[in-house]
């Protein structure tokens, strides 16, 4: 599965499963990263707000893999809704990953993360002017493909209807327990990657009685479950671990749920996600 790859409206392969670095410390992130390359992941995703973007690039040129076999995800700062700022912090994310280029980069955010629960304001205009240095970055090549994150249909209206360029991913929350599947269904409509952050329910799902039995069923982890479930609805899932033999694991998805199971897992409640709900992103999806 790590071999197989998803194609962007503008051509560009993205492997199908990521290995997510978010709350990976910088010092610790080379070695997870040439780790992860090393099971045989692909394709890596960072952000500048996880403030490890320099382990990872590290990672990246110390992994032993040609730069051009490896796809490198990263995300412009929520708080950066202007032109000039877009414009430094790309060039800054160049410098700390020193890797030549990025292959995608995504605005983390519609809105920065302190305002992130507010409905009234959806940063339209920053966003379009953010975007608009991300499309000029993208046309020189240093940036092989763009995107957004967190980005509900209104959100994405707004750069497909006054942008240059379609985003070509949205990143979101979606796992087992919350899938949201009008979002989904209009990005990809909009020929939109919809790639998915959190997997696991930021593990909070591992003990969930019906899935564990789904699980149980399949003869599978349960990260495996919520992996395969992903890719079966199209979107491309990000695990992250720092252990080997998890990587391993949450890549190991060469099995098939059944459209029955599919519907039932669809249809799970809420997953409570614990100590973790002051998370902005957690937060929000549990208002919902």
């Amino acid at each position: 599965m790590l071999k197989e790859t998803y194609t962007l409206s503008n051509e560009v392969k993205i492997p199908k499963i990521g290995f997510g670095t978010w709350m990976i410390p910088d010092e610790k992130a080379e070695k997870a990263v040439i780790e992860a390359i090393e099971v045989g992941y692909r394709h890596i995703d960072t952000a500048q707000a996880y403030e490890n973007e320099v382990g990872v690039g590290a990672g990246i040129r110390h992994s032993g893999i040609p730069r051009e076999e490896l796809f490198l995800t990263t995300k412009l700062a929520a708080e950066i809704k202007n032109y000039d700022g877009a414009v430094a912090a790309i060039e800054e994310s160049l410098n700390k990953l020193a890797i030549g280029y990025i292959d995608l980069m995504i605005i983390h955010s519609p809105k920065p993360w302190a305002n992130f629960q507010e409905e009234a304001n959806h940063y339209f205009d920053g966003n379009l002017a953010a975007w608009k240095a991300l499309e000029e970055a993208y046309e020189v090549g240093k940036i092989k493909a763009i995107g957004v994150s967190n980005f509900e249909q209104i959100d994405l209206e707004n750069i497909i209807n006054n942008g240059k360029i379609k985003p070509m991913v949205d990143q979101v929350l979606a796992h087992i327990g919350h899938t949201p599947v009008a979002l989904i269904d209009f990005a990809q409509k909009n020929d939109i990657l919809v790639e998915a952050y959190s997997p696991i329910a930021h593990g909070e799902m591992m003990s969930n009685p019906e899935i564990t039995a789904l699980a149980e069923k399949y003869q599978v982890s349960i990260p495996q479950l919520a992996v395969r479930y992903l890719l079966q609805l199209d979107l491309l899932p990000l695990p992250k671990t720092e252990k080997i033999a998890h990587m391993k694991n949450n890549a190991d998805v060469d099995f098939e749920i059944s459209a029955e199971d599919m519907a039932t897992l669809k249809n799970i409640g809420k997953i409570d996600y614990g100590s973790s709900t002051d998370i902005p992103v957690f937060r929000r999806a549990t208002d919902k």
